[in-house]
């Protein structure tokens, strides 16, 4: 009988368990006829959000021109208008050169991994991360080390601890900001302290920003770019969340700081780029009417708005319950929420996420799915209106119970 054919050893160690197996127990029960509260991706879209009518227009308007295939990097309108949000900000010495567009920034992280890393070469990354950035690096033949975003300091990295992690083979350091699963935003001191480091050290800052105007009460979102000169920054960000259009997978990334000495490695990523010919073509007519038109997320994310009222009610249904914890997420539409230690010593991370879904049909992602240390936290989405909210935690506590 000829022997099985088996995935490539690469794959081995990867991980992306926010489409994994509870995902695919979820759409079992989903054919049997359950309706399941799906909390495990931050898609806005399955909630009711709309793209702006004016990114859908243009796109309608360019389909003419969205049928060839166009420049590696991206059409020049989109990297122009990226280009120009990023002076805005304070990011200099940049043109739309700079500047690639890929099918989601999951695609340009993938891209720019495999043009930078050696085998063996490491690769800083945030505990807890999201996973996609651990996968990439071990996929491209890099080692992942995770600096500590500890709960005792409401997930924020430190940048002492950051630099006792970095070796000799130590290539680059991604930070995540506003940072998902946990909701934090880092403020200015926290970026300029690793930022240091990082120029200390001559390695490359990889920023996903892709939350970048997601940002409640009084946290404020710094661009990293805006502090990184001594070294190489790539700024990820895109369509997906701000725009609420995951759908249309357009990301970009965005090279700044010491350009002269990235030439090799844009080079590199200009070649993968060419390799996949270009990202969607009309995707990307959005990208200008979306960075220089109506900023629709303000409102959203402001008192009274929708993403934060249903943030409020997540926070208020936490402090409510007596056997769940959180640190209340200032950015981002995540909540990563702790169990309490009667409950977590009878059900882990996975067991309650099980439960939850095979008895209460909600998912959730569990907290190691996030490359944790610690198997007692788990992520939901705060994209669902509050009323949905409510149904949510309702059915959390009645596992809960059973287990204090």
């Amino acid at each position: 009988m000829p022997r099985p054919i088996q995935s490539s050893a690469t794959l081995r160690g990867v991980k992306y368990e926010i489409r994994g197996q509870l995902a695919h127990r979820a759409h079992e029960l989903e054919k049997r006829g359950y309706e399941i509260i799906s909390l495990n991706i931050g898609n806005p879209g399955l909630f009711g959000f709309r793209t702006p009518e004016t990114m859908r227009l243009a796109m309608i308007e360019n389909l003419g021109h969205a049928e060839p295939y166009c420049h590696q990097k991206g059409i020049f309108p989109a990297r122009e208008a990226i280009v120009m949000q990023q002076q805005e900000r304070g990011i200099r010495g940049i043109s739309v050169e700079d500047v690639f567009i890929g099918n989601g920034v999951s695609e340009l992280i993938d891209l720019s991994l495999r043009a930078l890393l050696n085998r063996g070469d490491e690769v800083l990354v945030p505990s807890p991360d999201y996973p996609l950035w651990s996968a990439a690096v071990a996929l491209n033949g890099g080692v992942v080390r995770y600096y500590d975003c500890a709960v005792e300091r409401d997930f924020q990295p430190s940048a002492a601890e950051i630099e006792a992690s970095i070796g000799p083979r130590t290539k680059a350091i991604v930070i995540i900001n506003p940072n998902n699963p946990s909701g934090a935003v880092y403020d200015e001191a926290t970026l300029r302290e690793i930022t240091q480091v990082a120029e200390k050290n001559s390695i490359v800052v990889l920023a996903d920003e892709i939350y970048d105007q997601m940002v409640y009460d009084d946290a404020k979102f710094v661009p990293l770019a805006t502090l990184v000169e001594n070294t190489v920054c790539l700024t990820f960000s895109g369509l997906s969340k701000i725009y609420r259009a995951c759908g249309y997978r357009v990301g970009w990334c965005v090279f700044s700081g010491q350009l002269e000495r990235a030439a090799d490695f844009m080079h590199g990523m200009e070649l993968l780029a060419s390799l996949r010919l270009c990202s969607n073509v009309p995707g990307q007519w959005a990208v200008q009417t979306a960075l220089g038109g109506y900023q629709s997320i303000q409102p959203l994310v402001q008192p009274g708005g929708r993403l934060y009222q249903s943030r409020q009610t997540v926070i208020e249904r936490v402090v409510d319950s007596p056997y769940l914890s959180l640190h209340a997420p200032m950015g981002a539409m995540y909540a990563f929420i702790r169990i309490d230690e009667r409950c977590s010593r009878q059900l882990d991370d996975r067991a309650f996420a099980l439960r939850l879904l095979e008895e209460q049909h909600v998912l959730v992602a569990p907290g190691s799915s996030f490359n944790t240390p610690y198997t007692d936290h788990f992520r939901i989405t705060t994209l669902p209106d509050p009323q949905t909210l409510h149904v949510v935690f309702d059915r959390m506590n009645l596992i809960l119970e059973k287990a204090a």
